[in-house]
């Protein structure tokens, strides 16, 4: 069989539940519309998502139309859960998810790459060690090393996204099925559903194990588009919190951390734009 798409999924809203598609379009900027729009946390003045406010995770989002390659982000209907739908354009939008979320939070579509001071991170709070923030997010232990970041872009240093975007580090995100099952294998406790990574590519595959952490630094085609992976995805405590049917359950970050050091699928870029489809084969170069 090889490796296969089983899934492709794209997510409107960053932290907010998304959908699934029967094929997608890869550009640069990986599938058009996806985390097209973010909330930006007003008390802090930066970018935040479901590390900060978990109640995101439990939300979800579909656009009125189908989005193009322009980067231009299309409005979306938004389901809080209450169950009630919002509209990105609506004016009470923001009011709306600053009450689901009972902070004051703004919402907003992608800016230019060129309007910086919108993607700046928030001064570190002199109050909090950095340390052991870290290893909280990552869920360390004191004995447990911190994951090794020096594979991110260097501007995630000093912005929440790539300028210009929303993702957290690369375009696309993709994780196979026996990855999955390897950490369901290491635990008897915890069920890890893939609504808890957000991938926007779930691959069948052959083999057993992480695979597709082998393929970093290599190049791949799939469908009509040409990717290169680019490093494993150290995963954080946003895998850990409950929403929809799932709970609360931080012994998703020990496993993960126990089994995998952390980590679970792989970050890619486009190389060359095309189309890919759920059955699509994964050829690397």
């Amino acid at each position: 069989m090889g490796t296969t798409i089983a899934n492709i999924f794209r997510y409107p809203v960053k932290s907010m539940g998304g959908h699934q598609l029967d094929e997608a379009l890869l550009s640069i900027n990986g599938i058009p519309g996806d985390r097209s729009w973010a909330l930006k946390d007003e008390e802090l003045a930066s970018i935040k998502g479901g590390k900060r406010h978990p109640s995101l995770m439990g939300m979800s989002a579909e656009f009125e139309q189908e989005p193009d390659e322009s980067n231009v982000s299309p409005h979306a209907q938004i389901r809080l859960p209450d169950g009630s739908i919002i509209c990105t354009r609506d004016e009470d939008a923001e009011e709306k998810l600053s009450q689901a979320l009972g902070t004051k939070v703004t919402l907003w579509p992608i800016l230019p790459k060129e309007q910086l001071d919108h993607y700046r991170r928030s001064a570190p709070d002199p109050n909090v060690d950095a340390q052991l923030n870290l290893r909280e997010i990552f869920a360390r232990t004191p004995d447990e090393p911190l994951p090794d970041l020096r594979g991110f872009p260097r501007e995630l240093f000093e912005y929440e996204s790539p300028p210009g975007t929303y993702f957290d580090a690369f375009p696309l995100l993709l994780i196979s099925k026996a990855s999955l099952q390897s950490l369901e294998d290491h635990s008897d406790q915890s069920k890890f559903d893939v609504r808890r990574f957000r991938p926007n590519v779930l691959l069948e595959t052959d083999e057993a194990g992480y695979p597709e952490e082998e393929w970093a630094g290599k190049s791949g085609r799939i469908g009509t588009a040409k990717l290169k992976f680019e490093m494993a995805c150290p995963r954080c405590i946003m895998t850990t919190h409950g929403f929809d049917d799932l709970p609360k359950d931080p012994r998703v970050m020990r496993t993960l951390v126990q089994a995998n050091n952390g980590n679970l699928g792989i970050y890619a870029s486009v190389v060359e734009a095309g189309t890919i489809a759920v059955g699509d084969s994964l050829i690397l170069e």
